[in-house]
């Protein structure tokens, strides 16, 4: 206990310190924004991978996932890998930079609003953001309770109220550039973290080879593959149409979400983005696959303790389970390691939506006339605003808790994914194929968390973010074009002319 005590009370210093420091980095609205579009690729890549990655991918996707599907639940990782980063960077990465830096967008909703001129479109934009990460806030402390309760018998309440007191501190003390470093900090230990946690467990096992062997020997429970051995120790698991959706929501969902897409805003330059896209896959292989493969044998800890009163699988318990047996230090080391992914998380999702409500609903519109220190002053103020509502869900969590995050990821994707792709490569993007996608996205998550027409809420957000990308250009053609000079402005700045050094052209 004492160990696992001495680990927490270091990185909380650590967390505080960052903040305290970085306090010269947040005097203007820009900087507490976006760190001056000074971060560099480092930073960067490990502030994309660590917001991307918390307890609920951990904890929640990782048990629930590696219980359904076995070790080819390693696929989400991958996918999280190659979807989810490495092609957000290359695709989104250089355009998402160029273009809102001309705009003068430090939000989605802004780049919303000032790439269709449309301030309708910022506002409601700003609220589906501001309404759909508060259940994504929600369900990563509930992620991070129960490891929390395995270690230390700490109630749920007290995690919660901890971790968000903490967390609002530092974001509050140095914004952007505060949550940067402890990302950076935070990915480190990560890293190392659910390496050392995925040897001992499979050590644990006998080794990996039996581990395999042990789960090739469980029968599936799964309908297509009732009784039948060794589907979950195969190369595609028992049902592979639902795995496909999953892979399609984690990993393609990241490029509409908020808080994912508002990193690349902030990068310094052209060498930061190379960079940050190798270093933001490998941190996903890592750390995604690493989480999605442990998962993956969840069911050789299959106890009591994972299954509730009717019989039926707590997902969440799983991963608390399969941890509970491992020595002190090491558990110490996945406190830390969760506490990081949920924290780097959580600082990113405030920040965000306080930015977001202060900057695309209340200022020029609520009141009329801000100057940088009264944004400043009202950003701060929404963030505990956030931070407070968002604790007040988590301490009595809807029964719907454990599908929060799939619930958010569908609705903020399925509404923002398209307008913002097609709206940084094509022209010919419409206000009504905006208006169209946001009614589809937010418009079939709500609805399914009713009617139910389709099963998982995992597949219904990847629907909806099939649905924008098909809706968008579908609209666009068939409705009334935004003005020409308008256009020709948003994209004037791809067409800028700038020198480089040989060692980047060979052209004479």
């Amino acid at each position: 206990m004492i160990t696992k005590i001495i680990f927490l009370v270091v990185f909380f210093a650590v967390m505080i310190s960052v903040g305290l420091y970085s306090r010269k980095h947040a005097t203007n609205v820009n900087d507490f924004v976006l760190g001056g579009r000074t971060v560099g690729p480092w930073l960067t890549a490990f502030a994309y991978g660590t917001s991307y990655f918390s307890a609920v991918v951990f904890v929640g996707y990782a048990g629930q996932f590696g219980y359904k599907y076995g070790i080819s639940a390693t696929w989400i990782g991958l996918g999280n890998a190659v979807i989810g980063s490495l092609l957000a960077w290359v695709i989104l990465g250089r355009r998402t930079r160029v273009m809102t830096k001309h705009l003068s967008a430090a939000t989605m909703p802004d780049f919303f609003g000032k790439r269709y001129n449309s301030n309708s479109l910022r506002i409601v934009a700003a609220a589906i953001s501001f309404i759909f990460l508060i259940p994504y806030t929600a369900s990563v402390y509930n992620g991070l309770s129960r490891l929390f309760g395995m270690a230390f018998d700490i109630p749920y309440a007290v995690c919660v109220i901890a971790m968000a007191v903490l967390t609002g501190v530092y974001v509050v003390l140095g914004g952007y550039m505060a949550t940067a470093i402890n990302d950076f900090i935070q990915g480190i230990i990560m890293l190392f973290g659910i390496v050392a946690v995925i040897v001992a467990v499979l050590n644990g096992q006998g080794g990996f080879y039996e581990a395999v062997m042990k789960l090739a020997e469980i029968e599936s429970d799964v309908p297509l593959t009732m009784g039948q051995k060794g589907v979950f120790a195969s190369f595609f698991g028992p049902d592979l149409p639902n795995l496909i959706g999953v892979v399609l929501l984690t990993s393609l969902g990241t490029w509409g979400l908020p808080q994912m897409v508002h990193k690349f805003y902030a990068i310094k330059d052209e060498k930061s983005i190379k960079s940050g896209t190798i270093i933001s896959t490998v941190f996903a292989i890592v750390v995604s696959g690493g989480c999605y493969f442990l998962g993956g044998f969840g069911r050789l800890f299959d106890t009591t303790a994972i299954h509730g009163e009717d019989g039926s699988v707590i997902y969440d318990a799983i991963i608390p389970s399969m941890l509970s047996t491992l020595p002190d230090i090491l558990i110490g080391i996945v406190i830390v390691l969760v506490l990081s992914a949920s924290m780097s998380t959580l600082s990113s999702l405030v920040l965000t939506s306080s930015s977001t409500l202060t900057l695309d609903m209340i200022k020029g519109n609520i009141i009329k006339n801000m100057d940088e220190k009264k944004q400043l002053l009202c950003m701060r103020i929404m963030l505990v605003f956030f931070v407070v509502i968002s604790v007040v869900i988590a301490l009595d969590p809807p029964t719907f808790i454990a599908q929060l995050m799939g619930i958010s990821w569908g609705a903020l994707a399925g509404a923002f994914l398209a307008p913002f792709m097609y709206g940084l490569y094509w022209k010919g993007v419409t206000k009504a194929a905006v208006w169209a996608s946001f009614t589809c996205g937010v418009g079939i998550t709500v609805a399914n968390m009713f009617i139910k027409f389709i099963e998982s809420p995992i597949n219904a957000g990847a629907v909806a973010m099939v649905t924008g990308l098909i809706i968008v250009p579908v609209v666009s053609i068939f409705t009334s074009k935004m003005k020409k000079e308008d256009v020709e402005d948003a994209f004037a700045c791809l067409e800028e002319t700038v020198v480089v050094h040989r060692k980047r052209s060979i052209e004479e």
